[in-house]
């Protein structure tokens, strides 16, 4: 544009001159005029160039400035998406990273369900043994309640037959005692009463001897 224009100021000074040494002279009053309006139309154009030119030259400024602030941007953008790149592949490489661990976890839970899978059985396997034992206890503690009913029992019987022994014994005592008077009255008695006293003796020991097998019975 700043070309144009001063082409335009070049041209305009030519035609100027080529005008004034042209052979069809005109008056010098006309000339001086046709000077004087091209001058200021030459001064026009220098001040219209030179407002161009400034408009251009800021124009041109402010396209370094916005070019600079554009750059600016884009490095920040670039930064940014430099950044961005390396959330990405890091994101992507956490994405890895976890899908290695779901995949050991999958395999941890089914090894878990394995292992309580193993300890249902094993526990079904307890309760059906503590049953087993359960019912086991119960009948030893009948068979005990029936023990302790029998030597309870027996040991009624044992206070019995060690009464009636003594019983026994007593009556063994009297017998005997019995028997030896018998014996000393058999000494003692005359001739005609010794068949009656023995006799006498032996009905009393009979007597004793029966009472004795009745308390034993």
């Amino acid at each position: 544009m700043i070309a144009c224009l001063f082409l335009w100021s070049v041209s305009s000074l030519i035609i100027i001159v080529v005008w004034a040494t042209s052979p069809d002279m005109k008056g010098a009053s006309q000339c001086r005029t046709d000077l004087q309006n091209l001058t200021e139309k030459h001064e026009e154009a220098r001040v219209l160039s030179s407002k161009i030119k400034q408009a251009l030259e800021e124009m041109v400024e402010e396209g370094h400035t916005n070019q600079t602030r554009q750059l600016m941007n884009m490095e920040r953008f670039l930064k940014r998406l430099g950044k961005t790149n390396v959330s990405l592949a890091d994101c992507h490489q956490e994405s890895v990273i976890l899908g290695v661990n779901i995949t050991v976890l999958e395999k941890e839970i089914e090894m878990h369900k394995e292992i309580e899978a193993n300890l249902t059985s094993e526990i079904t396997l307890h309760q059906e043994h503590i049953k087993f034992l359960q019912d086991n206890l119960t009948r030893t503690s009948h068979k005990w309640e029936s023990c302790e009913a029998l030597y309870s029992a027996a040991e009624s019987q044992q206070i019995a037959a060690e009464s009636q022994a003594k019983d026994c014994e007593s009556n063994k005592q009297y017998l005997q005692k019995q028997l030896q008077m018998c014996k000393v009255n058999h000494h003692s008695e005359p001739v005609n009463g010794g068949v009656a006293a023995p006799q006498s003796c032996i009905l009393a020991l009979s007597v004793v001897l029966f009472v004795s097998l009745h308390l034993i019975t």
